[in-house]
Parts: C-alpha cells; sequence; structure tokens
C-alpha cells in the first residue's frame, strides 16, 4: 500500500476537523472536532511506522497515548461544558466568552458623582 493514501486520507479528516473548530459555535461539537484531529494524526502516525516498518512499533504505542489522552480530555471536556449548560443556559461559545462575574469593567464615578453617593 502507498503511503499517499493514508496521508491525504489524514488530511482531509484534519481539514475538515480544523474546519469544524473554527466555524461552530457549539462546544460539543468543537470537541468533537477536536477528536477527529486527533484521529487523522494517529491514521498518520500509524501509515508512518507501517511505511518505515520500524520493529519498535513507536508509532502505534505513540497512537495508544493519544488515544488515552483523547479519552481523558473528551471526558473533562464534557464535564466542563454540562456544569457551564447548567450555570449558563447555553453551549454557545461565543455567549461564553464572558467569563467574569460582572457584565464587563464597572466605569469609574466622576467625583461628583461620588460625593452625592456619599452624602
Amino acid at each position: 500500500m502507498h503511503l499517499a493514501y493514508p496521508a491525504v486520507l489524514s488530511a482531509l479528516l484534519f481539514c475538515v476537523g480544523l474546519y469544524g473548530v473554527l466555524a461552530r459555535r457549539n462546544a460539543i461539537l468543537v470537541l468533537m472536532s477536536v477528536e477527529l484531529m486527533l484521529n487523522a494524526v494517529n491514521l498518520n502516525l500509524v501509515a508512518f511506522d507501517v511505511w518505515l516498518r520500524d520493529a519498535l512499533h513507536a508509532g502505534q504505542a505513540l497512537t495508544l497515548f493519544v488515544i488515552a489522552v483523547a479519552a481523558a480530555e473528551i471526558g473533562i471536556g464534557l464535564a466542563i461544558v454540562l456544569m457551564v449548560y447548567r450555570n449558563r443556559g447555553t453551549s454557545d461559545i461565543d455567549r461564553l466568552r464572558d467569563t467574569a462575574e460582572g457584565a464587563g469593567p464597572e466605569e469609574p464615578a466622576a467625583p461628583a458623582q461620588k460625593a452625592e453617593a456619599t452624602a
């Protein structure tokens, strides 16, 4: 088997995942796109491991490590998304940019207004 077939498939998967990360607003879809990108990397690692005929199969071992890290990442990511959804009522990334307690920095009051407030 030629190396070009899995490499092209991996590049296509990675590009679809990158588009999903950049274009999606839902946090769960962004996490799914990150997983798609990691699977593209795994496909590349295994393909190059087979192509190089490595005796230690380092590409396959690294792929198992990436799968374990991806499983932990998706577990923690989904837990964070669920907690944010419970607290805020949405998982829209654009609406979650304001993570501070207030809506924004308050403007300093003018000295005349401070004097009225204390009187």
